[in-house]
Order: C-alpha cells, then sequence, then structure tokens
C-alpha cells in the first residue's frame, strides 16, 4: 500500500467525515453544483461557425460572372499564372 497515493487522494477530496453506519439520518448530505465554462477561443469558434451557416458555399454571383465572360469571350488565363500555380501544386504533392 502507497501511503504517499492516499494522502494525495485524501487532499483532493478534503477531509471528510465518513460515516459508516447505514442509517440514512446519520450520512451527512452535501450538495454541489456541476459548473461548465468555455474558453474566448471556444466562444469565438461558435460565433465563426454560426456567421458561416448563413453563408453560401456556391456564390452564384462570381459563377454569373464567369460563366457570361467565358460564353462572351472575354474571360482571359494569365499564362504566368497558371504556371506559378502549376508549380506549386506539383512542389506540394511532391514533399
Amino acid at each position: 500500500m502507497r501511503v504517499g497515493a492516499y494522502n494525495q487522494v485524501s487532499q483532493i477530496y478534503g477531509n471528510q467525515k465518513i460515516s459508516k453506519g447505514y442509517n440514512t439520518n446519520s450520512v451527512n448530505k452535501t450538495s454541489t453544483l456541476d459548473k461548465v465554462s468555455f474558453s474566448n477561443v471556444g466562444k469565438d469558434m461558435q460565433i465563426a461557425r454560426n456567421a458561416l451557416k448563413n453563408v453560401p458555399d456556391i456564390r452564384e454571383d462570381k459563377v454569373q460572372a464567369l460563366s457570361a465572360s467565358i460564353e462572351n469571350g472575354t474571360y482571359q488565363v494569365s499564362s504566368e499564372n497558371f504556371a506559378d500555380k502549376l508549380i506549386a501544386a506539383y512542389a506540394e504533392k511532391s514533399v
């Protein structure tokens, strides 16, 4: 038996009298209330989650503008930007 562990446990629970009788009148009744608290990070995450619920998954205005420019033939792709993104994607997968 480890006396040190017993002392640590008794420190956690405090010095409470233990009634060994079976009579319910002689048992000390104590009531404790559970308490829950959330950190600021958790609160911020909940606010962000609620804000994202209101945002649509597809931004129809952007899709319509791009579709119209493709149909008109005015949509231009920069070859330099395309090459940079292609190299970055390749480098990301090869790592």
